[in-house]
């Protein structure tokens, strides 16, 4: 665990570099969700299982989000234990990919919401936006946690 302020250079540079990749992510993840459910014709392959092909999306995002964390945003962290940093990062976004899928089955499911503006706000913004202020938190706290020395 870092002893940073958010007002240091390395607070600041790992937010932004998180920014980008989340970004990144975000246009991924939206991109194989509406391409998965809309289709070009507006009613694509799983448009009936829209928790499904977001889960596919949010899949594909993560594996990038994790390349792209890693390697990029805490890449001058040396990191012990590797596997257990795997588990943790699965685990952390188990939770993530709740956050999401729940906004979007709340949406559907239960407010009766459905086609590509409502899954949109749900799933992809609201949705993706909590998820992302959770990952960014726990990535710090417990994925990406720097060794501390002996």
């Amino acid at each position: 665990m870092s002893d940073e302020s958010p007002r240091q250079p390395g607070v600041l540079r790992r937010g932004g570099a998180f920014l980008v990749i989340g970004a990144l992510a975000f246009v991924l993840d939206a991109a194989v969700f509406n391409l998965l459910t809309f289709g070009v014709t507006g009613e694509g392959p799983m448009y009936d299982s829209p928790v499904w092909s977001k889960s596919i999306a949010i899949a594909v995002a993560t594996v990038f989000t994790y390349v792209g964390n890693r390697y990029w945003t805490y890449r001058s962290r040396r990191i012990e234990r590797r596997l257990s940093r795997y588990v943790l990062f699965v685990a952390v976004n188990a939770a993530a990919i709740g956050i999401q899928l729940g906004c979007l089955a709340v949406s559907r499911y239960v407010l009766g919401l459905e086609g590509i503006v409502p899954d949109n706000i749900a799933g992809t913004f609201v949705g993706q936006a909590l998820a992302t202020g959770f990952r960014f938190f726990a990535y710090d706290r417990w994925v990406f946690r720097e060794r501390q020395p002996v």
